[in-house]
């Protein structure tokens, strides 16, 4: 995948690859929700896709965050503090967000798995990206409602917990689509594997919720899934879901 490009999902609905890590503008007219913005060292890449498509900064009116790593997080509080944009999550997710604790991979477990191929390479980018810098984001708010929220996309979280204790992903069923975060992907640097599967377990706080999670996301009506790493992957999203079951087990 080349960094910085984009995909279009459906109408108004774009997949930008980042720095190993995917974010996604949602747009309508000149309104935008933002799902996450990658690594601290994503920030310009991130402000270039919103350009790609025509909008700035000041045209997000939100940003969503899947989970509070980051790969995830990277720019949020850049955001907010320039332009105002509020920042939401799940509730159970806001303090992980402010740095009241890090539930992330420890550099004990990176080098545990140093062998495995990838790892290493995937560490040196992390690194020089921003993973273990500080960026904690200043007012993160907890979803105002309960269901589809008033932003561009009408977007519906869907609390998925395992890969982090709040993460959630966000449901579009107008579009048929499924932002699925970290709590399923379809590649990642330290994976040999392509197609919808989980992170390696090193990355997960809960594995068993993980694993979980899955069980939810096979219930959410969609054919085409949006993953915080690797491609868009065409499909029924139950169908993905099953088969990260099976890979993992």
């Amino acid at each position: 995948m080349v960094k910085g490009a984009m995909v279009q999902a459906a109408a108004g609905v774009h997949l930008v690859h980042g720095g190993d890590t995917n974010w996604v503008v949602i747009a309508e007219g000149d309104a935008v929700t933002l799902v996450d913005t990658g690594y601290p060292a994503d920030r310009q890449r991130l402000l270039d896709s919103l350009a790609a498509l025509g909008h700035r900064p000041e045209a997000v009116t939100a940003v969503l965050i899947t989970h509070a790593h980051n790969d995830h997080i990277g720019s949020a509080q850049y955001l907010s503090g320039t332009y105002g944009t509020p920042v939401h999550l799940h509730e159970a997710e806001v303090p992980h967000a402010r740095r009241e604790f890090l539930h992330q991979v420890s550099s004990a477990q990176v080098l545990a798995n140093a062998w495995r191929p990838g790892v290493l390479p995937w560490a040196v980018h992390a690194l020089r990206s921003g993973g273990t810098a500080h960026v904690p984001v200043a007012d993160p708010r907890p979803f105002p409602t309960a269901g589809a929220l008033d932003l561009p996309g009408r977007p519906v979280p869907v609390h998925t917990p395992g890969h982090t204790g709040g993460h959630c992903v966000y449901h579009l069923p107008e579009s048929g689509l499924v932002i699925s975060g970290d709590a399923l992907t379809s590649g990642h640097p330290t994976s040999r594997l392509r197609g919808p599967q989980l992170l390696p377990p090193m990355f997960d706080t809960d594995r068993a919720r993980t694993l979980a999670s899955l069980a939810v996301l096979e219930k959410l009506s969609a054919d085409v899934l949006l993953p915080g790493h690797g491609p868009v992957h065409h499909g029924p999203v139950a169908e993905a879901a099953r088969r990260a079951r099976e890979l993992a087990s």
